[in-house]
């Protein structure tokens, strides 16, 4: 798949709420996960099956999902983007809107990095 290809589908899978479906599709086994300092995750997560559950860790933070969007994909090279965010109730935090710009490299046809800007 291109870098296009690969984008739509995330997308596609993103809008639908299908984010672990997304990553057992299009991750690679050795992606690398990288997050701002100050994030709810891990800085540094690698391994399709750490980013798993550090995806799994933050789904369990949530309370109660109000809405969220996902934009039109962005690429340049095997590089692509995405704008998402996410208004949700955090159990203990209360309701917070999310907003992140979200940069994936893709190689031979699968997502081999993704690093969140918020």
């Amino acid at each position: 798949m291109t870098t296009q290809e690969v984008a739509n589908q995330l997308v596609a899978y993103m809008r639908k709420g299908q984010i672990m479906e997304a990553q057992a599709a299009l991750y690679a086994d050795d992606i690398v996960c990288m997050e701002p300092e100050t994030a709810m995750a891990p800085p540094y997560t690698k391994g399709k099956q750490a980013v798993a559950e550090k995806g799994k860790q933050f789904a369990s933070m949530i309370e109660e999902r109000h809405g969220g969007s996902c934009s039109e994909p962005v690429v340049g090279g095997r590089y692509f983007s995405i704008s998402m965010s996410i208004d949700a109730t955090f159990k203990g935090m209360g309701r917070q809107l999310l907003d992140e710009v979200c940069v994936y490299e893709v190689k031979d046809g699968k997502i081999v990095q993704e690093q969140f800007f918020y």
